[in-house]
């Protein structure tokens, strides 16, 4: 089975099923240097279109600037050169209608798993408000766990707060930073089948960062990858396997060796 993989960026992908949800028109990231020194390129003309509902993974060596560029996406950082459109509308700062989760996790330690869930939820009845919250945590598998304190939960179970809470402000873009980075490895595999799963209920537009090629591999419908610092999209891979994908098939392991190859990296096989 031969995987096509798009060595640049196709700026009409999205045109034969719906207008791209999120447009990157050659964005270019340079950081000023420290104490009059030379100034540092981390991005350069970076092209990518995103559909309405899809499910995008970004990879690349450690601080090739996969992070910076979602950075710049979601509006907290604004590129050196290039724009970014999400629903037509340029980015020029974060918007509430965008929402970021973080590695490192936002949930806030004072408010219980109800309450985190519900922040944001103000302009809503009590009651509409009450059964938003628990449609979520019946769909992230936290029904039970409303009065519980993030410190009571495993990591697992703050990520899936988080979640929770994304959905529940009905976002038109999710962006997530290595999310599942700091999870034990039977964790990061729930957590991964469980996010295809809601993602499949909401369809939700998601750019994921990841530096795990297995993950990337498994959650995305296309994979963007970037190259060495000052990055460029190398390659965009589509991954036009069913789920849930048997990551010891031939046709997985061929896309993850496809981008492995993008990055660079030599294969012994």
């Amino acid at each position: 089975m031969e995987i096509a993989v798009s060595e640049v960026p196709d700026p009409t992908r999205c045109a034969a099923a719906s207008t791209p949800a999120v447009v990157v028109r050659d964005v270019a990231m340079r950081y000023p240097g420290q104490r009059g020194g030379e100034a540092i390129d981390v991005l350069q003309h970076i092209n990518v279109d995103v559909c309405r509902g899809e499910f995008v993974c970004f990879v690349g060596l450690s601080g090739c600037g996969k992070t910076t560029l979602l950075n710049v996406i979601a509006g907290f950082l604004t590129p050196t050169e290039g724009q970014v459109l999400i629903e037509g509308e340029l980015v020029r700062h974060p918007d509430p209608r965008r929402i970021f989760i973080f590695q490192e996790g936002g949930v806030f330690p004072w408010l219980t798993v109800f309450e985190n869930v519900g922040f944001g939820l103000g302009g809503k009845t009590p009651v509409a408000r009450g059964e938003l919250i628990q449609h979520y945590l019946e769909m992230v598998g936290l029904t039970g766990c409303e009065r519980l304190y993030p410190r009571e939960l495993s990591g697992g179970m703050r990520q899936r707060v988080e979640i929770a809470r994304a959905l529940a402000s009905n976002p038109e873009v999710i962006f997530m930073d290595e999310p599942f980075g700091a999870l034990d490895y039977f964790a990061r595999f729930k957590m991964r089948e469980d996010l295809i799963r809601i993602w499949r209920q909401e369809r939700k537009t998601i750019l994921f960062v990841t530096h795990d090629i297995d993950e990337a591999v498994q959650l995305a419908d296309r994979v963007v990858v970037l190259g060495r610092r000052p990055a460029t999209v190398e390659a965009i891979v589509p991954i036009e396997l069913e789920r849930p994908r048997h990551l010891n098939s031939t046709a997985y392991l061929q896309i993850r060796d496809r981008i492995l190859g993008a990055m660079g990296m030599q294969l012994d096989h």
